[in-house]
């Protein structure tokens, strides 16, 4: 017996969204993590760091990571079919990219070629954006979940 015959790998397109924003939501409170610790490590924490971080996350998330969440959640939307794999909240481009990212943060926090104390404020200006974007995964999600039960009833 196949084992993998047996499984159902394939979600709804309500599941994808609630799977990109777990994702999205990990990866921001990683960065944000990471780098809290990466800064405090290395020289100590300051809100006169810290500020600017906000700042410019949230400028990045107005100006790019809004329109790759939307495309994102468009995308999820509309997949032809009601069940898809359930790898399918990414396209393949995207996966390439988040491996790119990971690994380039990898390196740069191994290697060392940016100081400790600046990487950790790139982190933490990347994980804003992230964890934004992941908050209209879930907003989608949910109004996903309402319109799907009023179709029900």
């Amino acid at each position: 017996m196949n084992l993998r015959k047996n499984l159902d790998f394939t979600v709804s397109k309500s599941s994808l969204l609630l799977e990109a924003a777990l994702v999205w939501t990990f990866a921001g409170i990683m960065l944000l993590t990471r780098g809290e610790l990466m800064l405090e490590a290395s020289s100590g924490f300051s809100w006169l760091k810290i500020i600017p971080c906000i700042c410019i996350g949230i400028l990045f998330f107005v100006l790019l990571f809004s329109k790759i969440s939307r495309k994102h959640i468009n995308r999820i939307k509309n997949l032809l079919g009601d069940k898809h794999p359930v790898y399918d909240f990414f396209n393949f481009k995207s996966y390439l990219m988040m491996a790119g990212m990971i690994t380039l943060g990898i390196v740069l926090r191994k290697t060392l070629i940016i100081p400790l104390s600046s990487l950790a404020l790139v982190y933490m200006t990347m994980g804003i954006p992230l964890l934004f974007s992941s908050f209209r995964f879930y907003i989608n999600w949910f109004n996903n979940l309402i319109t799907s039960n009023k179709t029900i009833n």
